[in-house]
């Protein structure tokens, strides 16, 4: 009887599957490629289907896009365990429609009380990788749990129970192994079979991993999660979850104890705020990088004609590198988590710094000396500057790849931006055993030694060292732009130093080239980020402008994809929403 009521469940999400995968998996080259995806009354665009359509029916029971957003949080540590989690942290961005508010939630990890600055190197003083990646020593203080549980209760109007129950029931029950997800797990393999708690988890009996059309059942995760149901955040942060995260890391020589996780508070913050070509954009502040890079670059670039020069053109692409290397070594020099170190986050912000960085962009000179804003007739005269040539600027006041991000508005304008992620993809790898979730590698994004790249090639200085309970500086960039004081763009990206170019090439492409918000999430994306010296593109770029930006010395690297810019526009005359998913990955945009 079982066996039966088992292989009917199975049937049953098999078929939801299908109908969801035939509205989510249309091709690139199909004649509605262009074409995003309209509602009038709410919109929720995420990288896996069945969280977005729970989401979408949460706004269509009277819930608020606060309440969608973190029903999908929970929904997507189950459907979507490379990233989507509860055993990592993130950054949610929040506009309140009654108030005409926007706020930052930060939900990041924390460092340990007995983690230091030198805990990742080795005798000879280099990075050990392996313990800042792959071992206990790598996860930070989970901040998922708390951050949502925050979110739902200031601004949403669901019970917690009644939030996390979609999460609970697709665990308890099964979900269909979906493609994605099936590649995902083999794509990991050889870590994911190193931890028995993992392996247990994502290997069938037979030794071999889920693959499409498995039905998935999560036991361990559905019982966690009930219990975060019925007991709230105490269960996580100081009872029977916590007690299996501490067992987990004494049994390890992992640092997180119980007093750290009884100590976790996520924090409600200011977003950060710029102004480029009359729209207001709102990102996250610190210790997210993204949100004050963001606003730099865009405001390197205002002087400028983008549109004119033309979308992906070689003149266009050339001065946005510049403005990303320039960012970038700021970002390697200034920031840290600002509740530790004084960031001189308004100086980096401000339109007279721009104005001061733009000038050190190499352009031809008018016959008077004036510096003259890059056009075409400019082409000639430019140059590539080499990265070792850039340091980071002079202020005048002293101061994964695998994330997933997810969009939703409701009919009254409540708009959220969220973004979370175990840093790499399943993170260390390393599931908490019999509480079946996965533990992040977030300490890798400290600065394990001034100088070092880490993961992503991302430099860091004393501003980002690790100090016990400081938040380690992230590039997630969950962003909002308001026109005329109200939501007209809600987007945010996975890819971890690349999450900061794609969310702001998004914004280029509405604001500067006026295209539609999935012809923007489509459209061919470049990166810079200093170091290394390289301009990363990818695939499909014009061969004529690889080539003019090449003999202007810039040193091109061809990639498949960057990010995955899950993104809603909303149209201020008509009020109507466009929701685009992006094909560089899978998932659903959905609205009515």
């Amino acid at each position: 009887m079982v066996k039966k009521t088992m292989k009917i469940l199975a049937q049953f999400y098999l078929l939801s599957f299908l109908i969801s995968t035939a509205v989510q998996s249309m091709p690139l080259d199909s004649k509605d490629r262009f074409s995003p995806v309209m509602a009038k009354h709410g919109m929720v665009v995420t990288e896996e289907s069945l969280a977005s359509q729970i989401g979408l029916k949460v706004l269509q029971q009277g819930g608020n896009a606060i309440d969608a957003a973190v029903t999908i949080g929970f929904v997507m540590a189950v459907t979507y365990p490379s990233a989507g989690n509860i055993g990592g942290g993130g950054f949610m961005l929040v506009h309140l429609a009654e108030s005409k508010q926007i706020v930052a939630i930060d939900y990041r990890e924390t460092a340990p009380t007995l983690a230091h600055k030198d805990m990742f190197l080795n005798e000879a003083r280099q990075v050990d990788y392996q313990l800042s990646q792959f071992s206990h020593l790598a996860a930070g203080v989970p901040g998922t749990v708390a951050g949502l549980t925050l979110a739902l209760e200031k601004y949403g109007t669901f019970p917690l129970e009644k939030a996390i129950a979609p999460a609970i029931e697709l665990a308890e029950q099964g979900f269909i192994v979906t493609p994605w997800l099936s590649q995902a797990l083999l794509n990991h393999k050889d870590n994911l079979e190193k931890n028995p708690a993992a392996q247990a988890i994502f290997f069938k009996e037979s030794g071999q991993l889920y693959q499409t059309g498995d039905l998935f059942i999560q036991t361990d995760l559905a019982n966690t999660l009930k219990i975060i149901a019925k007991e709230g955040i105490q269960a996580f942060y100081q009872g029977k979850i916590a007690e299996l995260i501490v067992t987990e890391m004494e049994a390890n020589h992992g640092l997180i104890s119980k007093a750290d996780l009884a100590k976790y508070k996520p924090i409600i913050r200011e977003a950060v705020v710029g102004n480029y070509r009359g729209y207001e954009i709102y990102s996250m502040p610190l210790p997210s990088s993204g949100g004050i890079h963001i606003i730099q670059i865009l405001n390197i670039l205002e002087k400028d004609d983008i549109q004119s020069l033309g979308h992906n053109s070689a003149a266009t692409i050339h001065i946005m590198s510049e403005a990303m290397k320039r960012a970038y070594a700021d970002r390697s020099k200034y920031l840290g988590d600002a509740d530790f170190v004084k960031v001189p986050v308004a100086a980096l912000i401000s339109k007279n710094y721009a104005i001061e960085l733009r000038t050190k962009i190499p352009f031809s000179l008018s016959n008077s000396g004036q510096q003259l804003s890059l056009v075409k007739s400019n082409w000639n005269n430019l140059k590539a500057t080499p990265s070792k040539l850039i340091a980071p600027g002079k202020l005048s006041i002293t101061e994964s790849d695998e994330t997933t991000h997810y969009s939703v508005i409701d009919q009254a304008g409540n708009a959220v931006a969220n973004t979370y992620t175990l840093n790499f993809s399943f993170g260390s790898g390393i599931m908490v055993a019999n509480a079946g979730f996965l533990l992040n590698n977030e300490m890798d994004d400290f600065s394990a030694k001034p100088g070092v790249p880490n993961a992503y090639g991302l430099i860091g200085n004393d501003a980002n060292s690790i100090v016990p309970h400081k938040r380690m500086l992230s590039s997630m960039s969950p962003t909002i732009v308001l026109k005329a004081g109200k939501p007209f763009l809600i987007t945010g990206s996975p890819g971890g130093s690349r999450i900061i170019t794609t969310t702001l090439q998004v914004i280029m492409n509405v604001i500067d080239h006026q295209m539609n918000i999935q012809e923007a999430v489509n459209a061919i994306r470049i990166h810079h980020q200093w170091l290394p010296d390289e301009l990363r593109v990818e695939e499909g770029l014009n061969i004529d402008t690889l080539n003019l930006l090449t003999n202007i010395g810039h040193k091109i690297k061809i990639k498949k994809t960057m990010g995955a810019a899950s993104s809603i526009l909303i149209d201020p005359n008509s009020g109507v929403f466009f929701g685009a998913v992006d094909p560089r990955k899978s998932g659903l945009a959905i609205g009515f």
